[in-house]
């Protein structure tokens, strides 16, 4: 469905970027560093239904976002009763929620990294960011194809954020695969339909992850 299909062009890429500019700044040493990472990673370790309700109200027509909003004259946004911004008010609470589980994960990978590349790099003269493309980028690209896959799966199969925040509505538009199945499943009681759309949708998550995988590893499998 095409809700999911933002889903993943807009929250994966996000997701697999952010989180990785967020542990090359977190893996340097810096004061304070261990309550950035806990900062960072604290959303991660909140119930998604309490962080669901928690946006839910931070998006209410009277709520903290639409009172700041008119704080500086603009007008108040129908957050989630707007079929043009609903789907986006919900992808945010999921980056919200997943950019600090991807940073630890593209931080144990940095961790990997032998310091005298960036020694190598040092000498040379390269700046900051020439130092991490050329050394950091090529080394965590196994990670970056992790990160991409585990994320795409996961918009593909969200569920929990749709049901508590808007049940798929304003006018199904942030209906997703996943809801859709459930909605025919416990609602519509048709379970031959939504067995078969389970299936389908393993299907397209194999292929999806396959593609993934090729794609970031084709000089590995020599594609």
């Amino acid at each position: 469905m095409l809700n999911t299909i933002i889903y993943l062009i807009v929250a994966v890429p996000i997701l697999a970027i952010i989180p990785l500019f967020l542990a090359v700044l977190i893996n340097q040493k810096i004061r304070g560093i261990t309550l950035y990472k806990i900062l960072i990673y604290l959303p991660v370790i909140v119930s998604i239904v309490v962080a669901a309700i928690a946006f839910k109200w931070l998006y209410a027509q009277n709520g903290i976002l639409n009172y700041f909003m008119q704080l500086i004259h603009l007008p108040a946004i129908g957050w989630l009763t707007d079929p043009n911004y609903a789907i986006y008010s919900v992808i945010i609470l999921t980056i919200w929620k997943g950019i600090g589980y991807y940073m630890m994960i593209y931080l144990s990978a940095l961790m990997s990294i032998p310091q005298e590349l960036y020694e190598a790099c040092d000498i040379d003269g390269a700046g900051f960011w020439t130092k991490h493309l050329t050394v950091t980028v090529p080394h965590v690209m196994p990670t970056i194809a992790l990160v991409s896959t585990i994320s795409s799966i996961s918009a593909m199969k969200i569920f929990a954020e749709i049901y508590v925040m808007t049940k798929g509505g304003p006018l199904n538009s942030t209906k997703t695969i996943v809801y859709y199945i459930y909605e025919k499943a416990f609602e519509n009681l048709d379970l031959g339909y939504a067995s078969a759309m389970a299936v389908i949708l393993l299907v397209i998550v194999m292929i999806f992850s396959l593609i993934n995988i090729l794609f970031f590893e084709r000089n590995k499998y020599q594609i």
